[in-house]
């Protein structure tokens, strides 16, 4: 052979060497793109928010949006997910059952995928089924939304809904999607936890056991896709059953079910630096109200994923909006003016008052046991909304760190800022209901404030029209040494235990007695009552909702916009530092321990006291049966 045939040859044979090198790793490379984009815990959070802390902002979905495209621009295959809880968290939510204004945002940004989260369900099943037709009947994009088991009661059921169903097959709910992107295929499936089922009490729908009907679903879905399309899928679960120091509901999710890939891990409203790695499952969270994007890359790993890289893009002042979506935000705000916030002479941008004091973000509410001068405002403003619309005296107001959804900024307040910090729910929730409870139970609400907070911090309580203390030192279901009724004026009458209370409280918090109950294994219990004594169920608490004088349900925003507005401009100096209503210490002097100590007590100090003469007399009988044995000796 010559030499230049030789010279061929040897370049045809590498040639061909190379390119069976490279086409492997061309393919790999394709597959190697998998990006996931995710938020959860959105909340109707349309516009930027006050960050609580160091000035600034964050959130609002036309910054968002600007994100997403740039992630996009760099990964077009990348998808695009939710993790519930996408509602039900400032103004727009009140053209949730109407307009469903938050899935039209969603389908205009590009979500892929969304799930229900438990504040979906505020407005019952009927709000739900409206919301979903109303989504439908716009004609604007829509994210798929799946959801494996939480569904509505079926034929033969109790509360079974033909038209809810239609409602369903109308939109297209799900358990589970099967998605192509880039030659990758995607399994997409929604999860709804245990905690998130408490927190829907009236949501009328079938809870099914987490891990197992995941572990159904991701067996289905899998063997559909490989036998569809000849590939085995990322699997995605969207959950909304939270995380919480690295464990939590999905942790156990993932350590329970096999086979799913990644845990967007919405409703705890966590924010994870770094995924939690749970038997093959990566576990991730962006935290709340869209601060950020959640940006997490993959590679093939067999038939599971690998890390790659991980990152949580905040969303602040210094990202440009998009210019579509402020648009469309600019235009469901008007809306909102319009149909609702006119009824009661508000608009959504109104100043109401200057603030000049800082007052607790959400977490510091709940964070430790406390008076706080920000639901100092909120329990004052609910007794005085109630004494006004019914002519009879309110003798408690309450309300809870789980129904605080924000704050009150520094500077001007606004309708927006007001019903934002006081969203939770329209529906049966959202408002004030007027009961009676007997001074016993009032007692018992004032003890639940004090020891279950560290078993649930969501239910700590902030009252108007009581003053009390207590030493958390001081044994449990018995930390309260000190509580009597406080007047306006500061004078201060005895609590009677056989006496009847009128008592004001959220429906929400209403609602939500019984799992307070349960906390304290029944020991605190509070029976809501009628003006003559007559205990009320608590599925009956929406026949005591206040009206106002139009026959409108009172809603808590609107009596806290409505006592704001009614400072003439400057926040009351009253709220300036607490006022001594609930005073928290620590002290071990026998005295205060012991002052006003109940039966609880003395029952534990009695077993202890017996314990400790138990231990006397088995060192006694002991150290007698040893100097018995030695002296048994030196006779020997």
């Amino acid at each position: 052979m010559r030499p230049i045939q030789r010279l061929l040859a040897l370049t045809l044979i590498l040639v061909t060497l190379l390119s069976l090198c490279i086409l492997p790793g061309t393919a790999e490379t394709a597959e190697d793109e998998i990006t996931i984009l995710f938020t959860h815990d959105l909340h109707s959070h349309l516009l930027p928010a006050a960050s609580e802390t160091g000035g600034g902002e964050y959130g609002g979905y036309a910054r968002l949006m600007t994100v997403i495209k740039e992630q996009k621009a760099m990964d077009p295959d990348a998808i695009l997910v939710d993790g519930g809880d996408f509602a039900m968290g400032s103004l727009f939510q009140t053209a949730y059952p109407t307009s469903a204004i938050e899935l039209r945002m969603m389908g205009a940004m590009g979500y892929d995928a969304t799930t229900f989260g438990n504040h979906e369900y505020d407005y019952l099943q009927s709000g739900l089924k409206s919301m979903l037709n109303a989504a439908v009947a716009s004609g604007d994009p829509v994210p798929p939304i799946v959801c494996a088991n939480y569904l509505p009661p079926v034929e033969g059921q109790e509360g079974y809904d033909a038209t809810l169903w239609d409602a369903y097959n109308s939109y297209g709910v799900n358990d589970y999607i099967i998605l192509e992107r880039g030659g990758v295929h995607y399994v997409l499936f929604g999860i709804f936890g245990f905690d998130a089922d408490d927190c829907a009490p009236n949501s009328g729908m079938v809870f099914e056991d987490p891990a197992a009907k995941a572990a159904e679903v991701v067996s289905t879905a899998v063997a559909e896709c490989e036998s569809k399309y000849g590939t085995h899928p990322v699997v995605v679960c969207l959950s909304h059953s939270g995380t919480s120091g690295g464990k939590g509901e999905d942790y156990e999710l993932a350590e329970a079910v096999d086979g799913i890939d990644v845990i967007v891990s919405g409703h705890t409203h966590t924010t994870l630096r770094e995924p939690v790695q749970v038997n093959g499952t990566l576990i991730v969270s962006a935290a709340e109200y869209g601060r950020n994007l959640g940006v997490l890359k993959l590679r093939r790993d067999g038939d599971g994923v690998a890390l790659k890289s991980y990152e949580l893009i905040p969303i602040d002042e210094n990202v440009a909006d998009d210019p579509a979506i402020a648009a469309l935000v600019e235009g469901f705000k008007a809306a909102v003016e319009t149909d609702y916030l006119s009824k009661y002479g508000f608009t959504f941008d109104q100043v109401l008052v200057n603030n000049p004091y800082t007052f607790d973000t959400v977490k510091q509410v709940s964070a430790t046991p406390h008076e706080s001068t920000l639901c100092n405002i909120f329990s004052d403003a609910y007794k005085r909304a109630v004494e006004q619309a019914t002519g009879k005296k309110v003798d408690v107001a309450i309300t809870a760190a789980g129904v605080i959804r924000g704050s009150l900024p520094v500077g001007n307040v606004t309708v927006s800022d007001v019903f934002n910090a006081a969203s939770l729910g329209v529906g049966t929730e959202g408002e004030l209901i007027a009961i009676y409870v007997t001074g016993k139970d009032l007692k018992n609400a004032i003890e639940l404030d004090a020891s279950v907070q560290p078993l649930m911090n969501t239910a700590q309580l902030f009252m108007s029209g009581v003053e009390y203390s207590f030493n958390q030192n001081r044994m449990i279901f018995n930390k309260v040494d000190y509580a009597m009724l406080r007047s306006e004026d500061g004078t201060l009458t005895e609590i009677q235990d056989d006496k009847l209370y009128h008592i004001v409280a959220g429906m929400y918090m209403g609602q939500m007695l019984g799992s307070a109950e349960e906390t304290s294994m029944g020991i605190l219990t509070i029976t809501p009552r009628d003006e003559n004594g007559t205990p009320i169920a608590v599925e009956d608490l929406v026949n005591y909702v206040v009206k106002t004088e139009s026959g409108a349900n009172l809603k808590e925003w609107y009596a806290i916009a409505d006592y704001l507005d009614s400072m003439e401009g400057e926040l009351d100096s009253r709220y300036a530092e607490p006022d001594g209503r609930k005073v928290v210490y620590k002290s071990l002097n026998p005295v205060k321990l012991l002052r006003n100590a109940n039966i609880f007590t003395y029952i534990v100090l009695v077993l202890i006291l017996g314990i400790i003469i138990a231990i006397i007399f088995i060192t006694r009988a002991i150290v007698r049966k040893i100097k018995r044995k030695k002296a048994a000796k030196v006779t020997v």
